[in-house]
């Protein structure tokens, strides 16, 4: 989606070339069960384009991104120097923006199958990486955040930058409340973190029956096998997190998120009021760790 945009708004808000080598159309065909035996040569990336482009969660992947490297950006300008995206996925940081990963420590934590193929993607493109950015093969559903980070040459005592985006909706809210005790228990006082989620009343009867887009994205995912379970409450997160030692800075819609950065609508953002986008400072240490970090 990022390298879609790219190539094909008006005025991309997020500059991505490397989507479409990571990402190979054919792949992407294959795992959305699409047939392409019939399908006349030079007309599968215009497929997968428009297939994409349509989706509902198009805005908010490149609006979350913009927002999330801004975002870091002013916490390198502070000093900070490590940035740790929790289920990197295919993220492409290191990638578009080579001098600035040059001045972090970049850390990506994901599964290891999806880091696996990922790897192997860069092999096969012949990419090179800085020497600062590291690949963290983990399974969170299983371990914490901060002890799969002791393992590296993470410096818990450093203040860092955190990512977690497009995760939180597919975990439990106890899950999700243990992974940001995590957080907070690996990050040093004027650490940050960026996280995506999806608005709880999206999931009760009133909220999701008038969310057309959100019922079929719902559904697409629940096909894939990885359905939505859980949100929060915007007007009570900053509560749900205070007592872990985690303060809520902002928190955007996508409406908000489009207003700031495309504000005369030319790119044709379609924007709605289920995700969002918040950004979190961590105050200090909260105590010993109960609720197992990241396994929920």
């Amino acid at each position: 989606m990022r390298a879609i945009h790219a190539r094909c708004d008006a005025e991309p808000i997020l500059h991505d070339p490397w989507g479409d080598q990571l990402v190979p159309a054919t792949l992407l065909l294959a795992a959305l069960n699409r047939d392409n035996g019939a399908m006349p040569d030079g007309t599968l990336a215009g497929i997968v384009d428009d297939y994409l482009r349509t989706s509902p969660a198009y805005t908010n992947v490149i609006a979350r991104s913009r927002y999330t490297e801004d975002a870091l950006a002013a916490a390198v300008a502070k000093g900070v120097r490590q940035y740790v995206l929790i289920g990197a996925g295919f993220d492409s940081y290191a990638l578009r923006r080579p001098e600035q990963a040059k001045a972090v420590q970049v850390f990506e934590v994901d599964h290891p199958a999806t880091q696996a193929l990922k790897k192997r993607r860069i092999a096969q493109c012949g990419i090179s990486l800085a020497a600062g950015v590291h690949f963290v093969a983990a399974d969170l559903a299983k371990e914490a955040l901060d002890a799969v980070l002791l393992r590296t040459s993470f410096n818990p005592s450093a203040p860092a930058f955190f990512s977690w985006l497009g995760v939180t909706m597919y975990m439990t809210r106890e899950a999700n409340m243990a992974a940001l005790e995590s957080i907070a228990a690996c990050g040093a006082p004027g650490s940050e973190l960026v996280v995506s989620y999806i608005d709880q009343k999206m999931f009760e009867p009133s909220g999701s029956a008038t969310a057309d887009m959100f019922g079929e994205m719902e559904q697409t995912v629940k096909s894939l096998g990885e359905p939505w379970v859980s949100g929060f409450h915007p007007a009570a997160l900053g509560d749900d997190i205070r007592a872990l030692g985690l303060d809520l800075e902002e928190d955007l819609d996508e409406f908000a998120l489009v207003a700031r950065y495309d504000p005369a609508g030319v790119n044709r953002l379609k924007p709605t009021h289920r995700s969002h986008i918040a950004r979190v400072s961590v105050r200090g240490p909260c105590g010993t760790l109960s609720g197992g970090g990241l396994n929920g």
